[in-house]
């Protein structure tokens, strides 16, 4: 096949637990966000915007839903001959299972995917992350500075700088000095962003290195990038100063949904040569009754809306009950809530019933109380 100058490796088996009921039954780039998306169209459409048309994506937990929702990539025009999306799950062989224990060992239990397409250079992204980028860019830098790794790394608030890996950096040459993941005391709040561009023949000798240390490989954070900052491999930053968020936890997935009732935050209003694509619903339009209103906030298609609506985002099919009052909060898919329903600071799952008369004011850190016998999962 012919060489490729760069591959794309899309990382979404994670379980997500931060997530809570939101990943009880799906993988968390599945999860619905903004009213009409799904979490992983971000990654996808900036794939589709860059030009980068080949991708793999690495599923592990709950993959059925996110593999039905992208299907073949025809929504991003991710489906044309020798390219296009291709699911890579775990795999059996002669002497293991071979589930994935970390980003780096999964993607060096695809070496043979990638050696098929033989690329230059090895992308690799994460699907649960709201943000709009041109790869190009990232790629630029990377062969500019002949580097052997080139991180894309941002600035964080200092009290979340230990969810991630940190590191000091050449202020002239953007060289990384030094790396640290996670740690209890951040010594800097520039974080990885958990995209990487690689050399993919420094990377390959690296697995090959250590292929028989199944232990050393899981992590780009924990393993790798120490590895080869130890071994002055040439590891450099790529400062992103656009809209970024991670949402790993319920709190900062709320934070990213509010976002995009701000003006100033919202990165659907911002570069809007650069869309987000996603699957289309085929849903009828919304329809508001006569006693209805709402005011910055975002609806889904095919909504009934007979309550009031403030800052908050209502994501497709929801039926909003007569006297019913939703205040800074996402209501996902497919819910039912009934009459004088009072909802405050919260996130409902989807598929969900919610019963006349009640009220919620739950701190956003904490998915709503589905198991109360008066709230009802809809199968």
């Amino acid at each position: 096949m012919k060489k490729k100058e760069i591959l794309t490796l899309l990382l979404a088996g994670g379980r997500g637990t931060r997530l809570k009921k939101l990943t009880e039954k799906m993988a968390k780039p599945a999860v619905p966000f903004g009213g009409k998306y799904r979490i992983i169209d971000f990654a996808l459409s900036n794939c589709r915007n860059s030009g980068m048309n080949t991708v793999g994506i690495l599923t592990q937990y709950q993959p059925h839903t996110l593999q039905n929702y992208i299907s073949n990539g025809e929504n991003w025009e991710l489906n044309r001959r020798d390219s296009g999306i291709t699911f890579l799950p775990p795999f059996q062989c002669d002497d293991m299972d071979r589930w994935y224990e970390g980003t780096a060992h999964a993607i060096a239990q695809n070496r043979q995917y990638i050696q098929y397409h033989n690329p230059e250079f090895v992308l690799v992204i994460s699907g649960d992350q709201i943000y709009k980028m041109d790869y190009n860019k990232l790629l630029d830098i990377h062969k500019r500075n002949a580097a052997d790794v080139t991180i894309s790394v941002t600035y964080v608030p200092w009290e979340e700088a230990s969810r991630y890996g940190v590191m000091n950096v050449d202020s002239k040459t953007k060289r990384i000095l030094g790396f640290e993941e996670k740690p209890q005391i951040p010594h800097s709040n520039l974080a990885s962003m958990g995209i990487y561009i690689f050399n993919w023949r420094t990377l390959k000798t690296i697995f090959e290195q250590f292929q028989d240390e199944r232990d050393y490989l899981n992590d780009f954070g924990k393993d790798i990038i120490p590895f080869m900052l130890k071994s002055n491999y040439r590891l450099f930053a790529y400062e992103f100063n656009g809209y970024w968020k991670d949402v790993g936890t319920v709190e900062s997935y709320w934070e990213a949904n509010m976002d995009l009732l701000s003006r100033k935050k919202n990165p659907l209003l911002h570069q809007k040569d650069w869309p987000i694509f996603t699957a289309d619903c085929s849903l009828p339009p919304t329809y508001f009754d006569a006693n209805s209103s709402f005011t910055e906030s975002l609806i889904g298609e095919g909504c009934e809306i007979y309550g009031k609506i403030q800052k908050s985002v209502i994501s497709y099919n929801v039926t909003i009950g007569k006297g019913s009052v939703i205040k800074n909060s996402v209501i996902l898919p497919n819910t039912i809530i009934k009459e004088n329903v009072e909802i405050e600071n919260s996130v409902i799952n989807g598929n969900t019933v919610i019963d006349s008369n009640l009220k919620f004011n739950e701190s956003f850190s904490n998915i709503l109380r589905i198991n109360d016998r008066r709230i009802l999962n809809r199968q």
